[in-house]
């Protein structure tokens, strides 16, 4: 086997060369659960399985494991790539694995489990269209197991998989699976959640993995694999509201394109084609889409995720920061809200502290106006009393600008719905939040 080769081949022509059949649809997914559950393990073997590992890869991971004394070829080193998280055995940053099927493209992203990361899990969950929660067979549901659940649920990730893992550690036994199932299910009943699949797995044997296994006979559901490849997710993408935030002007100024005059950006949310009539905001002018460029020419519809340059009929100012809407179909305009945030910075938040806020391509100076409360994600009780928060808490704020944003409420729209707030003095990202409204 050639190194740098994957130990699969998805098609080749008859005449030897390679042959690209990958899908062009991506359905991006994040592990959630509690320490030593088996996310990197799990994602590790769907790789392998699946032929997604390269020659020189497995080698590599073949060799660590043996200078480690696993006593086996540990698949969690494919994505556990700090050294911190191979010396500890844990997940500590998110790591991001790309691979894809005859159906089917996937970003992976193996979040932490430990609690202390939990600003980690939140930054490679915030993007995922599935998540994967693992619990271990023989411990049941545990406090982290909830606790992403509903990290899960507040970034309303449409679908969750639930993968009872180490099946083969309780004998394959249907009554464990039947009470985990149970427990998890009266949990989630407290969380708006819709869509959620069990899967009794092995991760560290492949079985319901990548093929059925026959360990399990009373299991009739699909593998993992069959589940990813076929879950409905277009119908989880905003189409109804169009939403283009301006991110540059370009003016080539070229003698081929001496007035030629587009805005580039990436499309939230809803659907672009030339002779649509748009507004442009704040500023409200009216006008129409003369036509939509790609890196590849023109094209006759933009859509979420394409990332485009839209030129318009008029001579209109438009500039970074602005957004291209429908005439009848727009964001909220104001300058104050409220938000649920996950505080990702050493120093707490404190009522009345000062930030800037980055929402979409817009920029803004921000206060602090209120801490409504703490939220126990454990729990799921709310702290009214709270004065700050800490590391890796979560909370519902009220927030101020010094101008206005075009916002949509985060359960509507993720794009538009979803900000960060940094810390003037450093540059740092302090905040994640997810807009819950203005008149809440």
């Amino acid at each position: 086997m050639r190194a740098g080769c994957p130990h699969g081949v998805t098609g080749a022509a008859t005449n030897g060369t390679v042959v690209d059949s990958r899908p062009s649809e991506l359905v991006r997914v994040a592990t959630a659960g509690s320490v030593d559950d088996g996310k990197s393990t799990l994602i590790g073997r769907l790789l392998f399985d699946s032929k997604q590992v390269f020659a020189d890869q497995l080698e590599h991971v073949e060799r660590v494991s043996t200078e480690r004394g696993d006593g086996y070829v540990n698949l969690a080193l494919l994505t556990d790539g700090l050294r911190a998280e191979r010396e500890q055995g844990i997940t500590i940053d998110v790591a991001y694995r790309y691979f894809h099927t005859t159906r089917r493209k996937f970003i992976i992203a193996d979040t932490p489990g430990h609690e202390q990361y939990t600003r980690n899990m939140v930054t490679g969950a915030s993007t995922a269209d599935l998540a994967l929660v693992l619990i271990d067979a023989r411990k049941g549901v545990l406090e982290q197991s909830r606790r992403h659940a509903f990290i899960a649920s507040l970034l309303r990730i449409p679908h969750l998989v639930v993968c009872i893992n180490k099946m083969d550690l309780v004998d394959w036994d249907e009554e464990v699976y039947d009470r985990i199932t149970a427990e998890f299910t009266h949990w989630a009943a407290r969380l708006d959640v819709t869509d959620i699949t069990f899967i009794p797995i092995s991760a560290l044997h492949g079985d319901n993995v990548v093929d059925r296994s026959e360990n399990m006979p009373w299991y009739g559901g699909s593998s993992l694999l069959y589940e990813l490849e076929h879950v409905h997710v277009a119908s989880d993408r905003n189409l109804i509201d169009p939403r283009f935030p301006v991110q540059w002007v370009i003016r080539p100024m070229s003698d081929e394109h001496h007035d030629y005059r587009g805005y580039a950006g990436q499309v939230a949310s809803g659907a672009f084609k030339p002779g649509d009539e748009v507004t442009v905001l704040p500023s409200g002018v009216t006008t129409r889409v003369a036509g939509i460029d790609s890196h590849g020419g023109p094209m006759p519809e933009a859509f979420p995720p394409l990332s485009v340059t839209m030129r318009l009929e008029d001579e209109v100012d438009v500039s970074r920061g602005d957004m291209i809407c429908r005439p009848h179909n727009r964001p909220r305009q104001t300058k104050e809200l409220e938000a649920m945030v996950c505080w990702m910075a050493e120093r707490p938040l404190r009522p009345a502290a000062r930030y800037r806020i980055k929402h979409t391509t817009r920029t803004a100076l921000a206060k602090v106006e209120e801490l409504r409360y703490r939220f126990d994600v454990n729990t799921l009780h709310r702290d009214e009393e709270a004065e700050g928060l800490e590391l890796n808490e979560i909370g519902r704020v009220r927030l101020r600008f010094s101008a206005p944003l075009l916002i949509d409420e985060y359960r509507r729209n993720r794009s538009t719905g979803s900000f960060i707030l940094i810390e003037e003095s450093t540059n740092d990202t302090v905040a994640a939040g997810m807009i819950l409204g203005v008149d809440d």
